[in-house]
């Protein structure tokens, strides 16, 4: 998976599928199974674990791809699988006003992150990712490297967060100095870079833009979820707001404010414009713009 550079995030996904596959029917060997035990264990998932579709797919992409490019084995037809439901469901989306509260009630690094990810529409991992190189405030936009899917796309910067996010990285340049000065002020820099460019991960154009750990990774993820469902409790917000809420905000804000389904497709990455269509739902007031007969009486 690293010679086909899949992400580590799938590359552990598949790894834990391949796990429980394994366990599943009892330590066997996958090259001593195949359709019939593959099909045992997504009618399972379905069945008895009660798993969604996008998983159960995910754990037979992960079998054909241990099966196709591992063992070197081509899975023929599965039969009948019981394949689970994909529902429809329309994202969670917060009104202008709920995110200005819920954004209110953080304060730092997590309401700068909290801002960027509804003001930008970025996702928790390409917000967490942001190097310092990649932001623009003279032509105020925002290159999202490697984003879902392997794919760099240009995002706009907001006016309103030029300033906080200049002062962070003021803040943080003194702290990768002080580094520097005491040995250390290096990054992780992806794929060979470090190899070929020795000296770059201790450039400050490479350093990530949220630090906090030796060697000045990026922030852990789990950070800034806690203290976005901590806030959405304190203010009492009834809906469940992640993170990724601030990414489905940004989107139907957006079209809300007239701008049109082909730039918001782009601004958001995504690889084909029906998975942006879902946001269409604001377009179409639907149930709540028609007034009910009892409100005549």
């Amino acid at each position: 998976m690293y010679v086909r550079h899949y992400s580590n995030r799938t590359t552990d996904t598949y790894c834990a599928w391949t796990r429980r596959f394994v366990r599943f029917h009892n330590l066997q060997h996958p090259k001593e199974m195949g359709e019939t035990e593959i099909n045992a264990f997504l009618t399972h998932l379905a069945v008895e674990e009660k798993v969604s579709s996008s998983t159960q797919n995910q754990a037979l992409s992960a079998l054909l791809f241990l099966y196709r490019h591992v063992i070197g084995k081509e899975i023929g037809d599965l039969g009948n699988v019981i394949r689970a439901r994909k529902p429809v469901r329309l994202p969670v989306v917060l009104t202008r006003d709920e995110v200005k509260v819920l954004l209110a009630e953080l304060a730092g690094d997590k309401w700068l992150m909290a801002s960027l990810m509804y003001g930008v529409g970025l996702r928790l991992m390409e917000c967490l990712r942001l190097r310092v190189q990649d932001i623009d405030f003279t032509r105020n936009e925002i290159l999202v490297r490697d984003g879902k899917g392997a794919k760099d796309r240009i995002t706009m910067l907001p006016e309103s967060l030029k300033k906080p996010l200049a002062e962070h990285l003021k803040q943080v340049k003194s702290l990768h100095d002080k580094d520097l000065a005491e040995g250390w002020g290096r990054v992780l820099l992806p794929g060979a870079l470090d190899r070929k460019y020795p000296k770059a991960p201790a450039e400050w154009r490479w350093q990530n833009t949220k630090t906090g750990e030796e060697g000045r990774h990026h922030m852990d993820e789990s950070l800034i979820q806690k203290a976005v469902k901590a806030a959405a409790f304190h203010v009492r917000l009834t809906k469940r707001a992640t993170c990724h809420t601030f990414r489905h905000s940004f989107a139907t804000h957006l079209l809300e404010g007239g701008y049109d389904i082909r730039t918001v497709h782009e601004l958001l990455g995504h690889n084909d414009v029906r998975t942006t269509m879902i946001y269409t739902h604001v377009l179409n007031r639907g149930p709540s713009g028609v007034r009910s007969p009892v409100d005549g009486l």
